[in-house]
C-alpha cells in the first residue's frame, strides 16, 4: 500500500512538473509588439506612407510617388515566433519584413530582408517568403493550392510566423504556408509595409494590422512542426537567380567541374568537402604548399560571380579570376587578378604591398585597395564577395556594396601592374577568358553557394 501510494504520488509530482513547463490553451501567446494606443517603439524607414494607430489598430495609407515605407520595430530579434492580424484592400501589396536591416552602406539604408508576402490578388503568394532588396522570391505558393486558398479577402487574416535558427516557416489562417531554409540573416526587425504605388494609382488604400504578439524565449515548447518540404537556398538557385541566368559554380556536394590548379583531378587532400560547404584546410600558411589551389574546369570572359566565404582567425586566401594555369608552373599559386580574402587585423599582409592598403580584404590583391569603409563580418561569420567583369570594367563588392572598381587593360591599370609583383608577367590580368580560382594559402577558410552568371 505504502509503495503505491508513493508511486501515485510520483506520477502527480509528473503531472506537476509538465503542466508547469508547456504552454496552456488559456497562457496568452508571448508579449505585444504594439500597445494598442500608439506606436512607441516603431520608427518608420523608407517612404512617406501614412502610419496612424486607431481603434486599437495600426493603420497604413498609401502616399503617391514614394517608396515602399517601413514601420519597424526599434528592437531586432533572431529566434521567434511572431503573430498578428491584418486586414488589406483588395488591390494592394503589402508584407511583413523579419530579421531586416536598414544599413548606411547597403543601397543608402534601404530596408532589406526577409519578407512574409501580403498578396491579395489572383496569384495567391500571401504567406510566401521574398527577399526584399535582395535575391527576390526565395518560396513562392505555386505548389501549395491550400495555402493560396487560404486567404480571405477584405476580411481578417491571421499570420504565424517561426524564424528558428535558419529556418522560417509560415502559416496562414492555420494553414502551413511556406517553409525555407536558408542563412543570409540572422538578425533583424520586423516591420509592416506600405508597398508604393504609382503616380497614376488612387492613394489613400488601407492595410490595418492588430494583435500582434512575439514569443522570443522557450521556442521548443511553443513551435509547430510542419509537413512541407522546406525549400533549402544553401549550394542553390533562388526562383530569382534561375530566371537571371545564374548558374551553380559549385553543387555542394562534389568535386564536379573543379580540379587542381597544377593537377588533371581535384586534390587529394588539403580540401575537405562537408555539410555543404567547401573548405580549404590549415597547414603551415605556406601558398599552394598543401592541397593547392583549385580552378574550374570551363573558362569565363564577361561574367558575374558570387561566393559566400568565412575566414579563420589571421587567415589569407583569395578569389582569382582571368587564370591561365600554364602561367608560373613554378612554386606559388597560379596567376590571376585576386579579390583579396584576409584577416585585416591579425594578418601582416594588411600592411604589406606596394601600393597601400592593397592587399586588404575585398581589395584588388597588390594593386587597389578596397573602400575604407567596407562591410566587412567579423571572423568566423560569413560574407559575401561578388566580381563583376563586363567588357573589362570589372567590379569587386562585398556584402552588398560595392568597394572599389577598374578598367582591365588601360593606361591607369598598366601602370599599377608596373609598379606590382605582377610587372614581370606581360600583359598580366588582360587574358580574354581564364578561369576562377580558390587559393589554398595554408589558413583554413571556407566557401559555399559559389554562383556564376555568364
Amino acid at each position: 500500500m505504502k509503495k503505491n501510494r508513493i508511486k501515485i504520488l510520483e506520477l502527480l509530482s509528473l503531472v506537476l512538473v509538465i503542466s508547469c513547463h508547456s504552454p496552456s490553451a488559456q497562457d496568452k501567446f508571448g508579449v505585444a509588439l504594439f500597445n494598442g494606443k500608439d506606436l512607441s517603439g516603431w520608427t518608420q524607414k523608407g517612404g512617406k506612407a501614412q502610419y496612424i494607430v486607431e481603434d486599437g489598430m495600426i493603420m497604413g495609407k498609401t502616399v503617391s510617388g514614394t517608396p515602399n515605407s517601413f514601420l519597424t520595430t526599434d528592437k531586432t530579434f533572431d529566434n521567434f515566433i511572431l503573430e498578428l492580424d491584418y486586414k488589406v484592400d483588395s488591390s494592394m501589396n503589402s508584407g511583413i519584413q523579419v530579421r531586416s536591416n536598414s544599413l548606411p552602406h547597403y543601397m543608402n539604408g534601404r530596408v532589406h530582408g526577409y519578407q512574409i508576402e501580403i498578396d491579395p490578388s489572383d496569384r495567391g503568394w500571401s504567406a510566401g517568403i521574398y527577399d526584399e532588396a535582395r535575391r527576390g522570391w526565395l518560396v513562392d505558393l505555386k505548389s501549395n493550392p491550400k495555402a493560396q486558398a487560404a486567404f480571405k479577402q477584405n476580411d481578417w487574416n491571421h499570420y504565424r510566423i517561426e524564424a528558428i535558427g535558419d529556418s522560417i516557416k509560415t502559416w496562414i489562417n492555420d494553414v502551413p504556408a511556406a517553409f525555407l531554409i536558408d542563412d543570409k540573416t540572422p538578425r533583424g526587425f520586423i516591420a509592416l509595409q506600405v508597398h508604393s504605388i504609382g503616380n497614376g494609382d488612387t492613394p489613400g488604400k488601407i492595410i490595418m494590422w492588430k494583435n500582434i504578439r512575439i514569443q522570443n524565449d522557450s521556442l521548443e515548447l511553443y513551435s509547430k512542426k510542419m509537413n512541407i518540404t522546406p525549400v533549402s537556398t544553401k549550394n542553390a538557385l533562388t526562383k530569382s537567380e534561375k530566371e537571371e541566368g545564374w548558374e551553380l559554380l559549385w553543387d555542394g556536394k562534389t568535386t564536379k567541374g573543379w580540379r587542381g590548379a597544377r593537377l588533371d583531378e581535384f586534390p587529394t587532400q588539403g580540401w575537405e568537402i562537408k555539410d555543404g560547404i567547401l573548405t580549404v584546410l590549415a597547414s603551415d600558411g605556406a601558398e599552394s604548399a598543401a592541397g593547392g589551389d583549385i580552378v574550374t574546369e570551363k573558362v569565363y570572359g564577361d561574367f558575374e560571380l558570387k561566393v559566400d566565404f568565412k575566414i579563420t582567425e589571421g587567415a589569407n586566401s583569395g578569389i582569382k579570376y582571368y587564370v591561365d594555369t600554364d602561367i608560373n608552373k613554378g612554386a606559388g599559386s597560379s596567376i590571376g587578378l585576386e579579390y583579396q580574402i584576409l584577416d585585416d587585423d591579425k594578418h601582416p599582409d594588411a600592411k604589406l604591398g606596394n601600393h597601400e592598403g592593397s592587399r586588404t580584404v575585398a581589395s584588388l590583391y597588390d594593386l587597389i585597395k578596397a573602400d575604407l569603409n567596407k562591410p566587412i563580418h567579423p571572423v568566423g561569420q560569413w560574407n559575401t564577395a561578388r566580381i563583376v567583369s563586363k567588357n573589362n570594367h570589372v567590379e569587386h563588392w562585398l556584402n552588398g556594396t560595392k568597394v572599389l572598381e577598374y578598367e582591365r587593360g588601360s593606361e591607369a591599370f598598366r601602370e599599377l601592374v608596373s609598379e606590382s609583383k605582377y610587372a614581370k608577367w606581360n600583359r598580366f590580368g588582360e587574358l580574354k577568358e581564364g578561369r576562377i580560382l580558390l587559393q589554398d594559402h595554408g589558413n583554413r577558410v571556407s566557401f559555399k553557394n559559389i554562383k556564376i552568371k555568364k
